[in-house]
């Protein structure tokens, strides 16, 4: 082999946006409208510019984007729970609304660490970022202060409990709450437990609904709230109902922290021969297609996961320009799919 075929190929001269402006026949001001607001082109035009784009294998230089607009035009998104399916959703959400966009998106996943959460959001703003995306969890001093003075447009998704330093758009969970646990009640449960993992913003917010509803019915027991520091699954719903009906066998229901746990407490009362929901009663939370797949089917809270992600990147859009500016809060609601776990006639005693 000839040494000159063992050398690198010298790299061909990089294609620019005056270079695609040139070949569509616009100015490079069209071109790049058509990537960055591809609405405000006509159909035929911004088809043109997008072909001869991809002819010519144009890729935009965020770096000098990022010297000579705004921002360098990418979406960090940071939550703790990337690799939970209940966020699958959400993300799908998120990569739905940029793809008509020249939007990119950048994800981080700290888990509950609070240091690095500000590490990933010092790193995020270092990039001159469009916006950023929040999934809230424990706000440590550090990343409370760095939320504050966000240098783009922030959003807080899920949880609507607090003043956002910034926009939020989620569900208020302890309502929620407040809604699961009444149904619990009349269906004529009195023994109910709540199931859960960790402890962060949104459990804590969803105790708060529960011990209010069970407080005021004069049912609750503050020894039926069992709870692990850690991820929760299919398999730790098993044990905490074993745990529970060890500990209180008189137990007659759980509101569980999600639908893994929830489907892990329908498997224990299966496998204990334990009636559902004749003896026991099932809620979940967020409605994910395990619920009613189940069976018996497992009524749960359905969260619009989707529309939370699709919409917190409107919101961040609108933000970022100068005329009809979003608001600050948006509750998008939810509901409470009531299925076969708790579809039992309530006794008259």
């Amino acid at each position: 082999m000839k040494s000159g075929t063992r050398r690198r190929r010298q790299r061909q001269e990089k294609i620019t946006l005056s270079d695609v402006a040139a070949a569509a026949g616009v100015s490079a001001i069209t071109v790049s409208r058509a990537l960055r607001e591809p609405e405000k082109v006509s159909p035929h035009l911004r088809e043109t510019i997008l072909e001869t784009v991809e002819r010519l294998g144009y890729v935009p230089d965020l770096a000098a984007r990022a010297l000579a607009s705004k921002n360098s035009g990418f979406v960090g998104v940071m939550s703790p729970g990337l690799t939970n399916y209940a966020f699958m959703a959400l993300m799908r959400g998120i990569e739905d609304r940029v793809r008509s966009t020249d939007l990119r998106i950048q994800y981080a996943n700290p888990g509950h660490d609070s240091a690095d959460e500000a590490r990933q959001l010092r790193y995020f703003y270092s990039q001159n970022p469009a916006g950023i995306i929040y999934v809230g969890t424990e706000h440590g001093e550090a990343v409370s202060q760095l939320l504050a003075n966000a240098p783009c447009p922030l959003v807080e998704v899920m949880d609507l409990g607090d003043e956002p330093a910034d926009m939020a758009i989620g569900i208020d969970h302890r309502k929620a709450a407040e809604v699961a646990t009444r149904h619990l009640v009349a269906k004529g449960y009195r023994r109910i437990a709540m199931v859960g993992g960790r402890w962060d913003v949104r459990a804590r917010r969803r105790l708060e609904g529960y011990r209010s509803v069970l407080t005021e019915a004069g049912l609750f027991d503050p020894a039926l709230v069992l709870a692990v520091d850690g991820h929760t699954s299919v398999s730790l719903g098993t044990q905490l109902l074993a745990r529970l009906l060890a500990e209180h066998p008189d137990a007659d229901a759980a509101f569980c922290h999600n639908d893994d746990l929830a489907l892990g407490v329908l498997f224990e009362c299966q496998r204990r021969g334990i009636a559902v929901p004749e003896q026991f009663g099932i809620c979940g939370f967020n409605d994910l297609d395990l619920a009613g797949a189940a069976f018996p089917s497992i009524t749960s809270v359905r969260l619009p996961r989707y529309e939370i992600g699709y919409r917190a990147i409107d919101m961040l859009i609108r933000a970022g320009g100068s005329t009809n500016p979003p608001p600050a809060k948006v509750d998008l609601g939810f509901q409470l799919v009531e299925r076969q776990s708790t579809a039992r006639t309530p006794r008259s005693d």
